[in-house]
């Protein structure tokens, strides 16, 4: 009775550090995630300023010739609202033109807008239909989605194998990023030295006056559109931002029409801007080649950059997935790219591409004894196999081939 009693003993405790070990895990992976997404929100925000600050210093050049000196009372008057203009965002403005231009630009004739492209398929249903939750079903999954996705499975060693190595490597590799944050001088007194703003205002004031029939025309193509491809939306907003920039400044103008549809117009170009990005990535994923003659360490490095990229990418998507598809859908915007049987999962897959060329890489160098087990080359090997295997959801059968080949020789050298 005794003894069955300290076999249950043993196998709840054995259960509990089991589980113990899960969670160390998923609180290590979740840690190391906001660490790197607190960096590149620091960065990010470093480069916004540098770039508002850049912007302010070429405008006040710009604008520093001497005025008449019966402008000065002018000049006081409405300096609050210029200030106000200057700090505007400038995400999707065009540059700020010189004097000249926009003297030019006072005496211009409204502009005649192009037509938008239309889209390539037949648009979806209205938006009464849409809120109504009456939007036709997504579209299936790629061919090569469906088959991929089939031939992906858990494969439980390489998690134990890469216990195996960090419980035996007490100094397993931390890795921090860090980013320098670069110091940005600037002037409080920068803008009060603006001297002919005034001309900047006069321009604003003059696209409001003469561009009112081009800008709503603009707004009513931008409320009715409708897609049901996102290549659409990628062309629609290409049109519009071209459109736009006939502006002597987007925000500035546009404020003045209340009836701008703002959010459309933001959502449209977020859309368009993710999905071009992620395109864009998984392209350079997808493309990898592994040059052999390049020194280890910057080949190795330079997968685990593209690995960071790539999780980050899909990370910050998939937190937002939610409100995105949501707003899409209230848009009539298409989201099912970003599902995981859409452009997210074919993502995941293509890190693939990468574990194999990995293992492959690190495999070589073993076998030719340029480094040992104790370089931890063999570590690196499986926590990079370790990673792509958690993020993906397993492995193909050549990503799978590709390790135990690493694993054998792992073994190998663990029993000598």
């Amino acid at each position: 009775m005794r003894k069955e009693e300290d076999e249950s003993l043993i196998f709840y405790l054995k259960k509990e550090v089991e589980a113990a070990l899960l969670r160390t895990d998923s609180l290590e992976k979740e840690n190391r995630e906001l660490r790197q997404e607190v960096v590149r929100l620091k960065a990010q925000i470093t480069s916004l300023k540098a770039h508002d600050n850049e912007r302010k210093s070429m405008l006040w050049k710009k604008l520093q010739n001497p005025f008449d000196s019966s402008k000065t009372e002018v000049f006081q008057q409405k300096q609050t609202d210029f200030v106000k203009v200057s700090e505007r965002s400038v995400e999707h403005s065009s540059p700020r033109p010189s004097l000249q231009e926009l003297a030019a630009r006072k005496e211009k004739q409204a502009k005649v807008p192009n037509p938008p492209p239309r889209p390539t398929y037949a648009a979806p249903p209205s938006l009464k239909e849409a809120n109504d939750n009456k939007l036709p079903p997504p579209p299936p999954p790629p061919p090569n989605m469906s088959s991929g996705s089939k031939a992906v499975r858990r494969v439980p060693e390489v998690v134990e194998f890469y216990r195996l190595l960090t419980r035996r490597d007490a100094h397993m590799e931390n890795r921090t990023n860090s980013a320098a944050v670069p110091v940005v001088a600037f002037t409080p007194g920068m803008i009060g030295e603006i001297e002919n703003r005034s001309s900047y205002l006069s321009a604003i004031k003059s696209d409001v006056e003469k561009q009112k029939e081009f800008i709503n025309f603009l707004i009513k193509e931008v409320e009715s559109s409708a897609f049901n491809d996102i290549s659409d939306v990628k062309a629609f907003v290409k049109w519009l931002d071209d459109e736009l920039s006939s502006l002597v400044d987007e925000r500035a103008v546009l404020k003045h029409f209340p009836q701008w549809p703002e959010r459309k117009a933001d959502a449209l170009r977020e859309a368009a801007f993710n999905y071009r990005d992620l395109i864009n990535l998984e392209s350079e994923v997808s493309s990898f080649q592994d040059n052999p003659k390049d020194p280890l360490i910057l080949a190795l490095g330079r997968m685990q950059a593209l690995q960071d990229r790539l999780e980050r990418s899909i990370d910050n998507m998939e937190r937002t997935r939610e409100s995105m598809i949501k707003r899409y859908r209230d848009f009539q915007i298409p989201w099912e790219w970003l599902l995981d049987t859409g452009l997210i999962g074919q993502m995941k897959l293509s890190s693939f591409r990468l574990a194999k060329v990995y293992l492959k890489r690190t495999t070589k160098e073993l076998q030719l004894n340029e480094c040992s087990v104790e370089d931890n080359l063999l570590l690196q090997g499986a926590r990079f196999a370790y990673r792509v295997h958690q993020f993906a959801g397993g492995f193909d059968a050549e990503t799978i081939r590709a390790f135990q080949e690493l694993k054998k020789i792992g073994m190998d050298s663990l029993k000598e």
